[in-house]
């Protein structure tokens, strides 16, 4: 979090964000420096800042009214001076003299979220000064969610990777991990009981694992789908030939037409992505006709003589029958 008195920079947002952006961006604060869960010794005061800001920046007339004029507009004349929206216990939600703009839904979202549910609202207010809160029964853990990398291949076909993986509190393990096939980059896979540890005999919060999948050196994906590209001649095109092609899994032999152009495609059905409870994709060999880079003489000579024998293919486009 940003030391700036800029309120939009205390809570991490563009000065055109949105409500709803300004509503995650606090609670997501919120959770991070509630004195309850962060033992530093500037949180309480952290959670103040951060609540004077949402406070300002929650409310139409109060945000209007400091996008013109500052916090001079808002009543504040400088942190922790009059107007400002903390109050006893540190000025996290429900101590005494607190104004707020943060609902009810909110504070008992984001408790639930911290602590695992059960307290309700009234858990912020009951909890002491010093942070600490009254005794409970079992809390889960919190989720933890974590970027990881996968093959093109390990997506496509499916398959297990090992994670290593290292916790808040610094201990490192590995999970193995199933990973379905098909997945694309932007899924996620959940792993029960990998998170946070429970407190007071609660059970683990989960293991939330973002996936990105790595590009591959011929292989590009369209949903199930998969193409390639296929370099052939100018004479391959013109006369046709057979191509050998590999496949996810194998190789396949193409017929290419005599006459084929640049761009065109030749399917194999059934040979995409094959993934659970969904349609099989296709594949496709997508023809890159490759003109040489140099002839000899007497090739060019022949190839001059075949152009003067063929059709001008622009002369059947719009532009070119001029």
């Amino acid at each position: 979090m940003s030391d700036s008195s800029d309120y939009y920079q205390r809570l991490g947002v563009a000065r055109g964000a949105s409500a709803d952006e300004i509503r995650k961006a606090y609670r997501k604060l919120a959770r991070q420096y509630h004195p309850d869960v962060n033992k530093a010794e500037d949180a309480a005061t952290q959670f103040s800042e951060i609540q004077e800001a949402y406070d300002v920046l929650s409310d139409a007339e109060k945000r209007k009214a400091y996008d013109q004029f500052g916090r001079a507009g808002v009543g504040v004349g400088g942190p922790g001076g009059a107007g400002t929206s903390a109050g006893a216990h540190g000025g996290w939600p429900g101590g005494a003299g607190v104004s707020s703009n943060v609902s009810q839904e909110d504070l008992e979202s984001i408790f639930s979220e911290m602590f695992g549910g059960g307290a309700g609202v009234g858990g912020f207010g009951s909890s002491s000064q010093s942070g600490r809160r009254p005794s409970q029964g079992p809390v889960r853990g919190n989720d933890l969610e974590i970027a990881i990398k996968i093959s093109f291949q390990t997506a496509a076909l499916g398959g297990k990777e090992e994670i290593a993986l290292e916790r808040p509190d610094g201990q490192r393990h590995t999970v193995t991990v199933t990973i379905p096939a098909g997945i694309e980059s932007g899924g996620k896979l959940r792993i029960r009981e990998q998170g946070s540890p429970g407190q007071s005999g609660g059970k683990a919060g989960d293991l939330l694992l973002l996936v990105n999948v790595g590009a591959h050196p011929y292989f590009r994906r369209n949903g199930l789908d998969i193409l390639m590209d296929v370099p052939i001649t100018i004479s391959e095109a013109a006369l046709g030939c057979s191509v050998t092609v590999p496949l996810l899994q194998g190789t396949v032999e193409l017929k290419v037409p005599a006459g084929s152009s640049s761009g065109q495609k030749l399917r194999v059905k059934g040979q995409g992505i094959k993934a659970p409870k969904k349609a099989v994709g296709d594949f496709y060999a997508v023809i890159q006709i490759v003109a040489p880079k140099s002839l000899s003489e007497e090739a060019r000579v022949d190839l001059e003589k075949i152009g003067s024998e063929l059709q001008n293919p622009r002369e059947s486009t719009p532009w070119g029958a001029g």
